[in-house]
């Protein structure tokens, strides 16, 4: 260990790390619990636009990371792709805070969309690049640099949330901005204690093809990415047919590699991995109605008043990262526990009980709403169904792209995680879709007063999706001896 460069253990460039991700996801999930309410109250967009121009944003999120990931591997290193997000996500969030210019606000959301492609796969891997193969405080060091992810997004929800909806849309989306801004200068300032460890990974970088080098040509696919990006969040319909082709091609690849392609058990996991990813798609599309239909049901159907406070919708979304601060300890120690006497659930039970949480805070959501006296639901449901989806996460998230990596044969192990991210963007993308469902054709205008039959549509969707997740719960878990046969030993 070189304690030159350690601090409380750890390598220094772990916190310059753990600062830079915290800003980041305080910049993004402060942008996120606003935007529903800027796309409704500030541009009036109807529910049902404003929840696809959602959908599209937060898919494109998921889906830029795979390119992103790409040009650092190939051509930037690490540190100059985390450097370069960085830079359009200030520019991204800055844009967020100028009100006058639609065009601008998709400019905007493009530039965040592309910065995110640029810094998060690339943050975490300059993490693990700070430890030796075999170093014990590898899973230290990431769960330090995962808390800082938390801590952004419950700070930003609370902070960005309170001053867009109190005084002003700027102050919000600006504060996310300048939060970005102090993430990007921490991350430069830092930079010496990186070890020389996220430089590009060869001298290719510098040569020059068509005019220019392969670096300056890896700056300008990110403006691409930028420019493409405009263009689909205006677009809906097509980014929903991208994923539509795409989703067909990743799977006829996937069958086709599996049967043809693998060995016997390789098949058999090849298989099991791609049933876990298709349940994770269902996961993502009802979970990620956080953002979306259950911050519009918040914001007018939910009584907020806290000893005589209207708290602003927007800050419970920083409810989902306080519970898992307080949640996934307890979650760690009792997987530890059941391992000890030999009872720790496989995969795909994990799996089944994030479904079947997931729907039961439908459930009771449903059940909230149904036995209020008037059109306003009482607060404590809107916190129940957050915590009980916390919990849904606890149980699939984690154990999901550990999963993907042990059950994948090495040669396409960075195509099956492109599988997994891709099945949280079509997730994100569907759970647009079912959001819509919940708007009734009301416009979603300001000063709009909620209504019965907004309610009743909420009750209807939210039974649905419910009694479904839990469905597809009870039916993985029929399947888990098929699916733990075919990991062979992997679950």
């Amino acid at each position: 260990m070189n304690t030159t460069t350690d601090f409380l253990g750890h390598p220094k460039g772990l916190f310059v790390c753990f600062a830079t991700e915290m800003w980041e996801r305080f910049s993004y999930y402060g942008m996120r619990a606003l935007l529903i309410f800027y796309l409704t109250q500030h541009w009036e967009f109807t529910d049902s636009a404003s929840y696809l121009i959602y959908a599209a944003y937060t898919s494109l999120v998921y889906i830029t990371p795979v390119f992103g990931g790409i040009l650092a591997d190939q051509i930037l290193g690490s540190k100059k792709a985390v450097t370069y997000g960085a830079v359009l996500l200030v520019l991204g969030h800055t844009g967020m805070a100028i009100e006058s210019n639609v065009q601008i606000f998709y400019i905007s959301l493009a530039l965040i969309v592309a910065g995110v492609g640029f810094l998060k796969p690339n943050i975490s891997t300059m993490v693990g690049s700070l430890y030796k193969e075999g170093d014990p405080r590898r899973d230290s060091g990431f769960t330090i640099f995962y808390m800082g992810i938390n801590i952004g997004a419950f700070s930003a929800s609370l902070l960005c949330g309170w001053l867009g909806q109190t005084f002003g849309w700027s102050y919000g989306f600006g504060a996310a901005g300048i939060g970005m801004l102090l993430g990007l200068l921490i991350f430069l300032w830092g930079q010496k204690y990186l070890e020389g460890l996220a430089e590009p990974p060869s001298e290719k970088y510098s040569q020059i093809t068509y005019g220019f080098s392969y670096e300056k040509w890896a700056y300008i696919s990110g403006l691409a990415m930028a420019l493409v990006s405009w263009f689909l969040v205006q677009n809906q319909q097509v980014v929903q047919n991208l994923l539509s082709g795409f989703g067909a091609i990743f799977i006829a690849a996937w069958l086709l590699y599996a049967l043809f392609k693998c060995p016997p058990q390789e098949r058999d996991r090849l298989i099991a991995v791609g049933v876990l990813i298709l349940f994770s798609l269902i996961f993502w599309a009802l979970f990620e109605q956080a953002g979306s239909s259950l911050n519009i049901l918040t914001d007018r159907g939910v009584d907020r008043t806290v000893f005589g406070y209207e708290v602003p919708a927007s800050m419970f979304q920083s409810l989902n990262a306080g519970f898992i601060f307080t949640i996934a300890p307890l979650f760690a120690m009792l997987w530890i526990s059941l391992s000890k006497r030999g009872m720790e659930p496989s995969t795909p039970i994990k799996f089944a009980m994030g479904l079947i949480f997931v729907g039961l805070g439908f459930l009771v959501l449903v059940f909230g709403m149904q036995s209020s006296s008037g059109i306003q639901t009482g607060l404590i449901w809107i916190v129940l169904i957050y915590l009980l989806h916390t919990i849904g996460e606890l149980c699939l998230s984690p154990v999901g792209l550990s999963s993907v990596t042990k059950l994948s044969p090495q040669r396409i192990v960075g195509f099956m995680m492109g599988m997994w991210f891709f099945a949280s963007a079509a997730g994100n993308f569907v759970a647009g879709k079912i959001a819509q469902a919940t708007s009734s054709g009301e416009a979603g205008l300001v000063g709009e007063t909620f209504s019965i039959s907004q309610k009743v549509a909420f009750i209807d969707v939210y039974t649905s999706v419910g009694l479904i997740s839990i469905g597809c719960g009870l039916f993985l878990m029929i399947i888990t001896p098929i699916l733990k046969k075919l990991m062979h030993g992997a679950s």
